[in-house]
């Protein structure tokens, strides 16, 4: 499974990026707005440090809106991926760029169907709100399940990239599902390292070589 952050703090993706497990980033409207930086200088910064595929959302709600936004988006660099929302202009946009050659994600998807229609518009990405569906009473790793189950029958090359992920049991939980991709915070990427039993086992394996007196180099 791909692994994306969802952030749009330019330092922190570049920091990130060495770890060599970035595969993509997913900005949106309110990340961008928290940093308080310039749109086009912070997606430019993000697309030099992490050489996947970077999410940037239109704002326009209409179809011209949407198709003028995405070039001047594409322009940016060559990994921008054109986020749209999941409407029926968002979808009639996304069938006219990718038509035309540029990737685009469909956002704010909420259920089956919807991820259907996007693939029929040949979204390269659907992301599905997981942690969003959940706060409301629904189960949003069920809609993993769905979405894998149609796009397998099918044949669909849409990738299900799951987003509101908000802990590392839901990274874990997509991955058994066959989500493609997951974009999480920052914040839930470093706890995918944790675990109390590697912590544990490090310490009793220093402090038993410190006590043979010896050095590897």
């Amino acid at each position: 499974m791909q692994i994306f952050i969802d952030s749009a703090d330019a330092k922190e993706l570049a920091t990130l990026a060495k770890t060599g497990l970035v595969d993509g980033v997913t900005t949106n409207p309110s990340l961008v707005a928290k940093s308080g930086a310039n749109f086009f200088d912070t997606l430019r910064s993000i697309c030099d440090s992490v050489p996947g595929p970077v999410s940037a959302e239109v704002t326009a709600q209409d179809y011209d809106g949407m198709i003028a936004e995405g070039h001047k988006l594409r322009t940016v660099a060559k990994n921008i991926v054109v986020k749209v929302p999941l409407t029926p202009d968002g979808l009639r946009a996304c069938k006219t760029l990718e038509e035309e050659g540029h990737p685009v994600n469909v956002t704010l998807c909420f259920s089956a169907v919807q991820a259907l229609l996007a693939a029929k518009c040949g979204a390269t990405f659907i992301s599905p709100f997981l942690g969003r569906l959940d706060d409301n009473g629904a189960d949003g790793m069920a809609l993993i399940r769905e979405i894998r189950a149609i796009y397998d029958n099918y044949d669909y090359q849409t990738q299900i990239l799951s987003a509101s992920i908000r802990s590392a049991n839901h990274v874990r939980d997509a991955a058994i599902a066959g989500s493609d991709c997951a974009t999480i915070p920052p914040a839930v990427f470093k706890s995918l390292y944790k675990h109390i039993l590697t912590d544990t086992g490090l310490e009793a394996f220093l402090k038993d070589w410190k006590a043979t007196g010896q050095s590897i180099l």
